[in-house]
């Protein structure tokens, strides 16, 4: 049978990570409307029970821990005979903070998820993938992942080393009928910021740091009710890029999503380094009380 009518069944099987709410949730409830077979996730077992009573598949699975990964994917392929038509890589969270306030215990903990905890399920699933000659691995990235802003460094590396393990995981697959695809969302409707400022508490002493200023108006930001900025979508825009990587004969390597994420895209592309510092600066809305050496009035 060829990729094409393959990946054209009347039932297609796939695994949503961080399915609890925001973007996950609504992919998971979108694809099961399309007629897909979900595998929707979660790590807390009350989350997982509240989506199996919307008549979800669901199960339990924290990216952070090998063993919740094993059991998950185990469990999956035995219910599918050993097949999965897809993974959408999506759970994932952000610990702010200034990189001269990080961790190595605090880098480890957000490494642990979006990046060590993505690569093992994507490589729990591959084995799968290329026994039955196809397979849609998509990768929930974001704007940061090729455009870094302040006081989000452990983020921004995360996403960028996802960026460059989506890149060599896609040349590896090459001729094996397993595409893999990342979606570049910038500001989307969620629990992003609540999820963000339980990190800042738990990993930041911010009495201690150059950047207490910062880190107010850091904080200000993350507490105000409505958009988190400008152009912010709903989780469905993420979800339509999801569909294209899914159904596509050849899905899109990038999908950037929103308009700052594309504008930031080809501004990268064109603008010298200083010049697209300041503008990232000025977008992040926690600009330092230290601009390029000079003290701020």
């Amino acid at each position: 049978m060829s990729q094409d009518s393959e990946l054209t069944r009347k039932v297609r099987a796939i695994l949503v990570s961080g399915a609890s709410t925001g973007i996950g949730y609504c992919a998971a409830h979108e694809l099961r409307n399309l007629g897909w077979r979900v595998f929707a996730t979660a790590r807390q077992a009350d989350d997982v029970a509240r989506l199996a009573s919307e008549g979800l598949e669901a199960l339990q699975l924290d990216i952070a821990d090998s063993a919740s990964i094993k059991a998950c994917t185990n469990e999956i392929l035995m219910r599918t005979g050993g097949t999965l038509d897809a993974l959408f890589n999506n759970a994932g969270f952000g610990l702010p903070g200034a990189v001269e306030d990080l961790t190595r215990d605090a880098m480890r903990h957000q490494f642990e998820t979006n990046v060590f905890g993505t690569i093992e399920l994507t490589n729990a699933i591959l084995p799968a993938m290329r026994r039955q000659k196809y397979g849609r691995v998509v990768i929930n990235s974001s704007i940061l992942g090729y455009a870094a802003m302040p006081y989000r460094g452990a983020y921004n590396a995360s996403k960028f080393a996802l960026e460059g393990f989506a890149d060599t995981l896609r040349q590896e697959l090459k001729g094996s009928g397993v595409f893999v695809s990342l979606i570049e969302p910038g500001p989307i409707t969620s629990r992003f910021r609540p999820n963000a400022q339980q990190q800042f508490s738990r990993w930041i002493n911010p009495e201690m740091s150059f950047h207490r200023p910062s880190y107010e108006a850091m904080q200000a930001r993350l507490a105000k009710p409505g958009p988190a900025a400008p152009f912010t979508l709903p989780p469905q825009a993420v979800v339509k890029a999801l569909l294209r990587a899914l159904d596509q004969s050849q899905p899109p390597a990038r999908q950037p999503v929103t308009v700052p994420a594309v504008v930031f895209w080809y501004l990268k592309k064109w603008l010298p380094i200083n010049l697209l510092d300041r503008l990232l600066l000025a977008a992040s809305g926690d600009e330092p009380g230290y601009s390029y050496g000079r003290k701020r009035r």
